[in-house]
């Protein structure tokens, strides 16, 4: 079972992310599908605007928004940005365009470690050359972008930061911030993937009652039973108010996936209701949540 919500405006925002070779145009895609875009990269401007006539097909309106990796080796690039201009123009649409650089020296840097040619190496420059090359074709779409981002001293997290602070995506606290919760049994393993642990076996345990037993953390009764009283009712209190001070100080940092693992003995009882009531309060509260219980079936 999973439960995803999400939070998206009634416009499509597009944002068009072009820039140097090696300035961080992958991270930044990164970031924005981690904020709930449909992302696509290495697109020709030629066919954004082709991309973007499929929209109701593709259902872009689920996302909240669209970011698109420029190419741009193309040779008539130039041309084919002027008329995807002009087209979402007509359409009513504004692009945001981001432009990406950094300076030789780490780009030189960057391609070492990497290990990887640059992409104008290909016909016969160095990659000093190449990189200088690049710098002089960008120079007019550069001029146009919305936002000029040097990435030559940033790490990825520092990156992230720039995008939640001065592009204005996300406004309401906690959103674009992904939670996943997984509901498990200690007997089967705690979850590799999780990024906090929290250990649930002090509430009331249902499997000792015969009746309640066959059931599960998803039927009322035994949500009442784990959560309706003490310990359960006011733990289940602390541990909302906890997560909803703890996930901002998070997405505050950069964060934006967090998965977070709730665990009773063999994951069908105490685990899963307690996953359950923290997926309603946490979504009320703005965040994006999905849920998966792990271990559900296995007892």
């Amino acid at each position: 079972m999973s439960t995803y919500q999400t939070q998206k405006s009634c416009e499509l925002c597009l944002v068009m992310i072009a820039g140097q070779s090696g300035a961080g145009k992958s991270t930044v895609l990164n970031v924005f599908e981690d904020l709930g875009y449909y992302c696509v990269d290495g697109l020709p401007a030629g066919l954004a605007g082709q991309l973007l006539t499929l929209s109701d097909e593709m259902k872009l309106d689920q996302y909240a928004g669209v970011a698109l990796g420029l190419d741009v080796r193309q040779s008539d690039f130039a041309l084919q940005w002027e008329q995807f201009v002009e087209r979402m123009d007509q359409a009513g649409m504004r692009p945001k365009l981001v432009f990406l650089e950094a300076r030789d020296a780490v780009l030189i840097r960057r391609y070492a470690t990497t290990r990887r040619p640059h992409p104008l190496e290909a016909q016969g420059m160095g990659l000093d050359q190449a990189i200088f090359r690049e710098r002089v074709m960008l120079e007019g779409l550069r001029k146009h972008a919305d936002l000029v981002v040097d990435t030559s001293d940033f790490s990825i997290h520092d990156l992230r930061r720039v995008f939640q602070e001065k592009w204005p995506l996300n406004q309401e606290i906690g959103e674009g911030m992904r939670i996943h919760l997984i509901s498990f049994g200690f007997k089967y393993g705690v979850p590799l993937e999780a990024d906090l642990v929290f250990d649930l076996r002090f509430l009331p345990n249902p499997y000792f009652d015969p009746d309640l037993r066959p059931l599960s953390g998803l039927d009322e009764s035994i949500a009442r039973y784990v959560l309706g009283d003490d310990p359960g009712k006011d733990f289940i209190g602390r541990f909302e108010d906890f997560l909803r001070y703890l996930l901002p100080l998070y997405a505050v940092e950069g964060r934006y996936r967090l998965t977070m693992a709730l665990g009773c003995t063999g994951g069908r009882h105490r685990s899963v209701a307690v996953s359950q009531a923290v997926l309603t309060s946490l979504t009320a509260a703005g965040f994006s949540v999905t849920i998966e219980h792990r271990h559900l079936n296995l007892g």
